[in-house]
């Protein structure tokens, strides 16, 4: 395969609001999202020569950037303890002391890909997303969004697998029934 021209002095044009957006969402930070994406630009002009043209210029900075935003992760990793449980009166379970639900969560009757192309659910999860607890946001946004293999998080994060579990459970019902109280007319969306 040829390989293709690079125009580094493009690439904030071009490509810096999408990177930031696509930050923003995982780091929630703006600050740390435009510093990552610095990073991220500068890393790229150092590699450039390494640019083989295997993929689009936009793909290859990609990739740097979620590299750069996993970084990011395990520094964040290294200075904090964090605490897996949730206070009582925010525990988004409501079951019966013999383990059934004692409200059924709603049936939403979405088709995936037409729900994916709507602009309201895709605000209210971000917004679901910024009210989790941050480790249940980051463990979620690195297993669920950026497919990160299960063992790196748990080595990542130091927990174990049963550990990572009980945190996705508890992040996707949350999530569940923040979207179930944020986002209305769930029945009514196509």
């Amino acid at each position: 395969m040829n390989k293709q021209s690079i125009d580094a002095s493009q690439w904030v044009d071009r490509y810096g609001d999408l990177m930031y957006r696509f930050t923003l969402v995982r780091v929630k930070d703006p600050g740390i999202a435009e510093e990552i994406v610095q990073v991220t630009f500068f890393a790229a002009l150092q590699s450039v020569h390494s640019f083989a043209g295997r993929s689009s210029e936009k793909s290859w900075l990609f990739g740097i950037l979620k590299h750069k935003i996993l970084d990011h992760f395990r520094e964040v990793k290294k200075n904090r303890i964090y605490d897996t449980s949730l206070p009582e009166d925010q525990d988004p379970f409501e079951y019966d002391p013999s383990g059934h639900w004692r409200k059924m969560p709603q049936n939403w009757n979405l088709d995936p890909e037409k729900a994916s192309e709507n602009q309201a659910l895709t605000e209210a999860l971000a917004r679901c997303l910024d009210d989790l607890p941050e480790k249940f946001r980051e463990v979620f946004v690195l297993k669920e969004i950026e497919g990160l293999d299960s063992e790196q998080i748990c080595n990542d994060f130091n927990i174990k697998p049963t550990n990572l579990w009980v945190i996705l459970h508890r992040a996707r019902n949350k999530l569940k029934k923040c979207l179930e109280t944020h986002w209305f007319d769930l029945e009514g969306q196509d």
